[in-house]
């Protein structure tokens, strides 16, 4: 399940990014050609990360008619508008992180650098000045404890955020927001039967979503889904196919105005009802 668009906002969005991370990418490539040192590159790095983080609370934090537009049309849930804003905040989780784990990290950096800083004298120098077999030796040491204390802390931070209450999956979110939203409802499709929403549309680029997952007990159970389009005329266009979902999220801008019908199909089941919690 993903919380991305599937129609053409996501493409919008996603093309957004890009352009975006160009032209972020732009910037850092012109300090480089420029001249800039590592600091200069850090420095830039850095406050494009804290720009994008600023963007994302102020996504999160997102009020009346914009937040209607961001939670609506580009189809992004309530509960994971708390989750930027709340992740993204200046004492929040992630920042609460960088300064309880970054102290080991940039002594790690700082030692690589070292040892690089080392290397590189020692190459421009090969011809004049050999290494001895103690430098060596206390070479060979300090690379063993770098890379060893580095595998230490990835190991350790990937325990660390792999288990941090603040990051949740999207079947997890979905399922909070359910418990939040009252236009979730449970339904109950017996054996044989199909249950159909159907809605009229009186203009085009009306926004229709669909959200909804079974209730598992010790079988798998799935549950037909299509949706379909009736003109004035009574024609009938199928705009979803038919697919048996075990949960299904998706959404769409009509191009046509008339009746749509949603369809949860359970007439091939002679004898397990399917109980669906959705919107």
């Amino acid at each position: 399940m993903t919380y991305m668009p599937q129609d053409f906002r996501g493409t919008l969005i996603r093309q957004q990014k890009e352009r975006s991370e160009r032209n972020k990418q732009a910037e850092v490539d012109a300090l480089i050609s420029s001249g800039g040192s590592i600091r200069d590159r850090y420095s830039l790095l850095w406050k494009q990360q804290m720009d994008r983080r600023r963007q994302l609370v102020q996504l999160g934090s997102a009020t009346g008619v914009y937040k209607t537009l961001v939670k609506y049309l580009v189809g992004v849930p309530q509960v994971l508008l708390d989750f930027i804003r709340q992740i993204n905040d200046d004492d929040g989780p992630m920042e609460e992180q960088r300064q309880r784990y970054g102290p080991p990290l940039y002594s790690l950096t700082r030692m690589v650098l070292f040892i690089h800083l080392f290397l590189s004298l020692a190459w421009q120098r090969f011809e004049a000045f050999k290494l001895n077999r103690l430098q060596i030796s206390v070479l060979e040491e300090a690379v063993d404890v770098y890379t060893t204390e580095l595998q230490r802390f990835i190991n350790f931070i990937s325990e660390v955020f792999a288990n941090s209450p603040f990051f949740i999956s999207a079947e997890d979110a979905s399922m909070l927001e359910m418990g939040k939203n009252d236009e979730y409802k449970e339904i109950t499709v017996p054996a044989g039967k199909s249950y159909e929403v159907s809605l009229t549309v009186e203009s085009i680029n009306s926004y229709i979503a669909w959200d909804f997952s079974l209730v598992q007990g010790k079988m798998n159970m799935d549950i037909g889904f299509s949706v379909e389009y009736t003109n004035n005329g009574g024609e009938k266009t199928l705009i979803l196919p038919y697919r048996r979902y075990e949960s299904d999220q998706g959404n769409f801008s009509t191009c046509m105005a008339g009746n749509y019908k949603l369809i949860w199909d359970n007439s091939y089941s002679a004898f397990f009802k399917k109980v669906s919690s959705g919107i």
